[in-house]
């Protein structure tokens, strides 16, 4: 499940990390509270990429805030993550931030 997922990500090995992203990306929309929660919680810079990816894709609405908080973030490479998240999401409030930030479609 989802725990045991985030477990193999948090692993020096690079398969093990790789199989638990992908086993939670067609998932991702059943676990976009939990995966909110990970990534707030992480302090593991490549940690928190994974579970910001995943936060993207699920297209929910309720990603917003964490997405339009890591496009404004001080850590350059979380913010091409919240880009393509809020692309995906493509709600109005979405495409002003993007707009707002100067980012072309």
């Amino acid at each position: 499940g989802f725990a045991a997922c985030v477990e193999m990500m948090r692993k020096r090995n690079p398969v093990t990390r790789e199989e638990g992203f992908h086993w939670l990306r067609p998932r991702a929309a059943e676990f976009v509270d939990e995966l909110m929660r990970e990534f707030r919680q992480e302090s593991d810079h490549g940690l928190r990429c994974m579970p910001l990816e995943l936060i993207g894709e699920t297209r929910d609405p309720r990603a917003l805030g964490v997405l339009l908080e890591q496009l404004q973030s001080a850590d350059e490479s979380l913010r091409p993550w919240a880009v393509t998240g809020l692309q995906a999401l493509d709600t109005p409030g979405a495409r002003k931030a993007l707009f707002d930030a100067g980012v072309r479609a």
